[in-house]
């Protein structure tokens, strides 16, 4: 099979499992959950779904949860929505690059600050008296 008929399927999935969290699914437990990315094997039996979810670590583990419980139903409306010989096996992975980006946005705001008050105890830097002669 193709990588490029993996990654279609894997979208559609993807579309169909935001679909049925967002329209069909009622546990109080989920939370806002955003469908991220799907990963599909090549013999399209297994699906890693990954999701994020606004809120404190308690809210993330009772959606992780909700939606291990929730597989086979999502499964099963998945199968009425998509025409696949197999429907994939779901497996819900928390997405953690949302958080990791956060981190390294806090970081760089962190270092601007510490870089302007370094400038304002030691002059100007070669570079920007270089930047002013040209102006």
């Amino acid at each position: 099979m193709s990588q490029r008929r993996s990654a279609r399927v894997a979208d559609l999935i993807k579309q169909e499992i935001s679909d049925i969290i967002q329209h069909e699914m009622k546990d109080p437990g989920l939370g806002f959950v955003t469908v991220t990315s799907v990963d599909i094997s090549l013999d399209l039996r297994h699906a890693k779904v990954y999701f994020s979810t606004l809120g404190s670590p308690e809210e993330k583990d009772s959606s992780i949860k909700s939606l291990e419980r929730a597989a086979g139903f999502l499964r099963s409306s998945l199968g009425k929505r998509i025409r696949l010989r197999h429907i994939p096996e779901l497996l819900f992975r928390y997405d953690e690059s949302f958080a990791y980006a956060q981190r390294i946005s806090d970081v760089i705001n962190n270092i601007e600050p510490d870089i302007a008050e370094t400038e304002k105890l030691q002059g100007p830097t070669t570079y920007d008296r270089e930047d002013k002669e040209r102006r």
